[in-house]
């Protein structure tokens, strides 16, 4: 599964992990991506999406059919 929010864009971030003696050594922040189905009755047809968390909440407040818009604005494909 990519690591990549459909709506949001989010992607992961690069950082250090710090040990106890302050050695730094490189890791990586993945976003919380899950694959969730939706009813789009726009679409007249379910959609299955790979989301972060924060785009399941956006979801949630603005509706599917505005989230498909605005994923199909940002040209991927729904």
């Amino acid at each position: 599964m990519s690591h990549h929010c459909q709506l949001t864009g989010a992607q992961p971030r690069f950082g250090n992990t710090i040990s106890h003696s302050h050695r730094r050594t490189r890791r990586r922040f993945d976003p919380n991506i899950q694959r969730r189905t939706y009813w789009a009755p726009s679409l007249g047809r379910s959609v299955t999406l790979r989301l972060s968390t924060r785009a399941i909440q956006t979801i949630d407040r603005i509706g599917i059919d505005a989230a498909v818009a605005r994923i199909q604005a940002h040209g991927e494909r729904v």
